[in-house]
């Protein structure tokens, strides 16, 4: 309850709610491979950390995690425009999530 209390005002302290926590699910060959050993990938916000996507999978999906691991993607540099200057893309963090119990329907069946 504590480790709860303290979230909500570090959310609160950094205008985040749960779902700014998470961005989107990644759908890519190997999320879906990993997602039959029950570990899931999101695209998460770069000042997240692993307690608060613990706490918004848990609350948004009706889950219990078992643990995360975090990485993060440095963005690289491009050449943009008529003088061909450079720009670096934005850094990505991507959480695996790992499940105790239930599971997250990433890709609805028709």
């Amino acid at each position: 309850m504590k480790i709860l209390l303290h979230l909500e005002v570090f959310l609160r302290s950094h205008n985040m709610r749960l779902h700014d926590v998470l961005r989107k699910p990644v759908i890519t060959e190997k999320a879906i491979e990993q997602g039959k050993a029950q570990t899931y990938v999101f695209g998460v916000d770069p000042r997240a950390n692993k307690h608060q996507i613990k706490v918004s999978v848990e609350k948004l999906f009706k889950v219990e995690v078992a643990h995360i691991r975090t990485h993060v993607k440095k963005g690289k540099m491009k050449r943009v425009g008529r003088k061909m200057k450079t720009k670096k893309m934005p850094d990505v963090k991507n959480a695996y999530v790992t499940l105790k119990k239930g599971k997250i329907d990433m890709i609805p069946s028709v």
